[in-house]
């Protein structure tokens, strides 16, 4: 059985060398033209080809993300961009409007081409289509249930794509206009306002929001696999670097773990823990096993709370003097349980005993964001300079956080 693949998103370099070194086996990101984050830092020439570099030297993948709907007024300058990323070594576009096609299988052979969700692909005869077309994967619409996923596979045998975890749309998988109306910013050529998260005003006394909970598909890693998915699809480039490493090394530890089939309770439970504590928003399965509803949405009473869990990224381990230096991240003190994790999944958990500023002089407290601090630690862990520390449970509290 081939592995499925865990495909992970970056709005820029250190985010993609946080995703393959907490396990991703593919990026997606865009250029600096014809993308749909047009917000994020985004990948200039040489930054595609440093990123294919390290990726290939990896064992893994890149993909560029070349999914606006083209206007007439998109359309100068494109063939020549296609060129000069197939240069810098890109492994797969992700196209959504057809016409991109031909030109990509007829002139660079080596190169998949990789239909959007944006294309809103729902059923297996649009795909049998495609597949005479030259697409070579599909990323399905985010509307379909698990029965409906299987069918398209069994009938196309075609490489399908999902989404597993991250914001959802409230318009069809992306297909927006609300941005158009309400910005002047359009959603469908990487200008999104994500209008559907404003609050608007009702006639009731809660404000009136379309905001959709977060896809969150750990519990359901294994009815994916097995009913033959071909990649597994992390969204949010433009998220943070601690989000992007718990996130990607959550679900490799899922996958992983699946296929030597040690996917117990105990370990999909602890990882889902620490999935439901990484992002602000509430979670939900969506369309996977039913249609979507109410319970799916927030439309009043929608809180976010801002998650202060991650303390700090680790610079160097001192061997010799037993110390961690990090760059703090958020607050934390003296009789604080934390735990350190490393890209290679390894984990420690200890009581912050001492805590040193940059002077090395001895503190009770971190409190300024972005200053060096040092914890005393000994330990064997090899750890490099992405390695991080999340706070477990403060000193007075009982239980695990």
């Amino acid at each position: 059985m081939k592995k499925i693949e865990l495909l992970a998103p970056a709005g820029d370099l250190e985010r993609l060398k946080i995703d393959f070194l907490y396990g991703a086996d593919a990026v997606y990101f865009g250029g600096e033209k014809y993308g749909l984050r047009a917000n994020a830092t985004n990948f200039s020439l040489e930054e595609i080809k440093e990123a294919s570099l390290f990726a290939h030297h990896l064992g893994k993948k890149v993909y560029l993300t070349l999914n606006i709907v083209f206007h007439n007024e998109d359309m100068e300058g494109v063939f020549q961009y296609i060129k000069d990323v197939v240069e810098c070594g890109i492994d797969a576009f992700i196209i959504s409007d057809p016409f991109l096609i031909h030109h990509i299988k007829e002139n660079y052979k080596g190169v998949e081409v990789h239909l959007s969700t944006q294309n809103s692909t729902t059923n297996y005869e649009s795909i049998l289509f495609l597949q005479k077309q030259g697409i070579d994967r599909v990323v399905l619409a985010r509307e379909l249930s698990k029965e409906e996923i299987q069918e398209i596979i069994e009938k196309t045998k075609m490489d399908i794509e999902v989404f597993i975890h991250g914001a959802m749309c409230t318009c069809f998988s992306g297909r927006c206009a609300l941005s158009n109306y309400v910005t002047g910013r359009d959603a469908n050529r990487g200008g999104c306002s994500q209008v559907c998260r404003f609050s608007f005003q009702s006639e009731e006394e809660k404000d009136f929001t379309l905001a959709t909970k977060d896809l969150n598909m750990a519990s359901h890693i294994k009815d994916l696999i097995e009913i033959g998915v071909t990649s597994l699809k992390i969204e949010g480039r433009m998220r943070s670097l601690y989000y992007l490493a718990v996130v990607v090394g959550a679900y490799r530890k899922i996958i992983d773990a699946y296929y030597r089939k040690e996917l117990t309770e105990e370990l999909l439970k602890r990882q889902e823990e620490i999935l439901s504590r990484v992002a602000n928003r509430e979670t939900s399965t969506h369309y996977f096993n039913k249609e979507a509803d109410a319970t799916d949405q927030y439309y009043t009473g929608r809180s976010e709370v801002s998650n202060q869990d991650y303390l700090g990224q680790v610079i160097e381990y001192e061997k010799e003097e037993k110390r961690i230096k990090i760059l703090e991240r958020n607050y934390f003190k003296v009789g604080d349980f934390v735990e350190l994790f490393t890209p290679k999944g390894e984990e420690i958990q200890f009581v912050v005993e001492k805590l040193f500023d940059k002077e090395k002089c001895e503190v009770d407290v971190a409190n300024h964001p972005d200053e060096v601090y040092y914890i005393y630690l000994n330990t064997d862990i090899e750890m490099d300079s992405y390695s991080m520390i999340r706070l477990l449970r403060k000193k007075e509290e009982n239980e695990i956080l």
